[in-house]
């Protein structure tokens, strides 16, 4: 790569775990200076996503990832996928080095741009990276920005995400979770069953299967306050999913001001990432088969 590439910014592993490292500024996506070897991961992803997601994703995600040709081939170029979306949602693609401090990320998601990791995994780190990549951001996320509900979503959670960090740490956390459930881990409850549209889930072969062929997690039917109080895993498949019914109930979930549901939340106890409530909506109580014991974020 030449002295113009953008940095590839990544988590530093030391003797006690990763250590989140933050970019910043939004870069140029540089296609040219792709490896044969990048491409290739990005065709060895997709094509196992692909052969595997239908019967498990959502069609919203399924017809996004079709209309954007995400599968021509080699690594696709951001402009190219900016001129579908720009022209459907009106949001953009924008590059960027690595992860973002929250408000930076919130500033893009409130004004329709999303970030986009410009670097890809390594070929010997397939089945699991510890933080976003290319493939997790573009794959996972992008798709279903095609979709103009959840395109909305996002934006409002963007908006709302500028107004949390304005108020402190605990309403951020609550935020945080809500995002992590719904963006990254959430499922769906269609007429044909039930789906995955979390991009965490469908950019990762063995969560695809986990999530809704385990009997080891929770399947519970979302609840706005019930998510943004429920503790969450980083490090392995998640305790808990929480189910939507459609992605209008999830849009309409962000137009109340979340300020005294904040208020409230502080003084109550978080719920541990594998509760299961008595006032919950149950589609599976998880067997707990191979949780992890130590402590929940």
């Amino acid at each position: 790569m030449n002295s113009t590439t953008p940095r590839r910014v990544e988590h530093h592993q030391t003797d006690r775990g990763y250590v989140p490292v933050y970019a910043t500024g939004v870069v140029e996506q540089p296609w040219a200076d792709y490896s044969r070897t990048d491409h290739e991961v990005w065709d060895t992803l997709y094509k196992r996503q692909r052969e595997l997601l239908p019967g498990r994703a959502c069609q919203e995600f399924l017809a996004g990832v079709e209309r954007f040709g995400l599968g021509d081939g080699g690594i696709p170029k951001f402009a190219d996928l900016n001129k579908v979306l720009g022209t459907t949602t009106g949001w953009e693609l924008v590059a960027v080095e690595g992860l973002l401090p929250d408000e930076v990320f919130f500033d893009h998601l409130a004004h329709r741009r999303f970030p986009v990791s410009w670097w890809i995994r390594k070929p010997e780190q397939l089945d699991y990276l510890s933080e976003p990549d290319l493939f997790h951001d573009l794959f996972g996320h992008v798709p279903l920005l095609l979709n103009p509900v959840f395109a909305d979503y996002m934006q409002a959670y963007g908006r709302g995400g500028m107004k949390a960090f304005a108020i402190g740490p605990e309403a951020l956390m609550n935020l945080t979770r809500l995002y992590w459930y719904t963006v990254e881990f959430g499922l769906i409850n269609t007429k044909e069953g039930m789906r995955i549209y979390g991009a965490g889930i469908v950019s990762s072969k063995g969560e695809s299967i986990y999530s809704l062929d385990s009997p080891s997690p929770n399947r519970i039917g979302f609840g706005l306050e019930r998510v943004m109080s429920t503790r969450y895993r980083i490090d392995t498949y998640q305790q808990t999913y929480f189910v939507i019914d459609s992605f209008e109930q999830l849009f309409e979930a962000t137009r109340p001001d979340f300020t005294p549901i904040y208020a409230a939340l502080g003084e109550q106890p978080a719920h541990a990432a594998g509760d299961v409530l008595d006032s919950d909506r149950v589609f599976t109580r998880g067997n707990r088969e191979g949780w992890a014991t130590n402590a929940d974020t």
